[in-house]
């Protein structure tokens, strides 16, 4: 009995490590980027400035993406695969999405901002569509929101990351320019395309997991949905759309974790109890 308490002790210490673990994420995030911030500054060598745009584009995304794998108090998918969805699924979004969009530009010789919200939701889709098809062990919707954010996570980082090289050139080498695009893009990209992919890879594997007409038409509706909210940011630029477009993403994907979370089938189920020995009234206990 005592090592089955102590067994559950640890237990609920480590669901509890991983439910905090993106605090950890967060605050060892902004102390390294504040240390090569600090250093760049000071040495005034521009060696550091990859190092300080990848931390600042990297940062919120890791953060968000740590959240989201460990809100149930478990890793819900492999490291393996959270990390093959970030990597290759940031890369392929970003270049299939800026292929697509330079032949839509270069054919209609505009490129509206609908057909920039399409592009952009079904290139980052390409890697969790591959890696529903390949691993069958696990379809449930948690696991593809999971998966989804990892890949709009890369996408994120790899986009600010590309911005903010812009900034660093048009600016002429200013780091408040920098910095600003950094901070910017960082505190949004949760509430944008790590939302976006999250909920539309989450009804993916739903409809994967129990195919019928209200899984496919609740697929259908959320990446409209996600399409649609992709195309108000990018055509709205002011603060108060910022907030209000951000806020329903994020309420929305929050809402999604909750519900998720309270689901019996996504708890792994533990060892079956053995069977309770009833006493027979005659001072003896069957089965001993």
């Amino acid at each position: 009995m005592a090592d089955a308490g102590v067994d559950g002790d640890t237990r609920r210490m480590a669901n509890l490590g991983r439910r905090w673990a993106w605090v950890a994420v967060l605050l060892v995030g902004v102390g390294l980027f504040l240390l090569v911030l600090e250093t760049l500054a000071g040495t005034r060598n521009i060696n550091f400035v990859p190092a300080l745009i990848l931390l600042g584009a990297s940062i919120a995304p890791a953060t968000f993406l740590t959240f989201a794998q460990g809100r149930t108090g478990r890793w819900r998918v492999p490291g393996s695969v959270v990390g093959l969805a970030a990597f290759v699924g940031g890369v392929v979004g970003v270049v299939a999405a800026g292929w697509l969009e330079y032949d839509t530009l270069h054919r209609l010789g505009v490129l509206p901002m609908v057909f920039v919200g399409l592009i952009e939701e079904t290139a980052k889709l390409i890697v969790p569509v591959a890696i529903l098809l390949l691993w069958r062990r696990h379809r449930s919707p948690g696991e593809g929101l999971v998966i989804g954010v990892a890949s709009g996570a890369g996408f994120a980082a790899l986009e600010t990351m590309g911005y903010a090289f812009t900034a660093l050139v048009g600016s002429q080498g200013n780091l408040g320019t920098v910095e600003q695009t950094l901070l910017i893009r960082g505190l949004t990209a949760p509430a944008a395309h790590l939302s976006w992919t999250g909920l539309t890879a989450g009804a993916l594997f739903a409809l994967a997991a129990a195919p019928g007409g209200r899984r496919l038409a609740a697929f259908l509706l959320t990446f409209a949905a996600a399409v649609t909210l992709h195309t108000c940011w990018d055509t709205f630029g002011t603060q108060a759309a910022y907030l209000f477009i951000g806020g329903v993403s994020l309420g929305w994907v929050l809402l999604r974790l909750h519900l998720d979370r309270e689901r019996p089938d996504d708890v792994p189920a533990g060892p079956a109890a053995p069977p309770r020995r009833v006493d027979d009234g005659l001072g003896a206990t069957p089965g001993r």
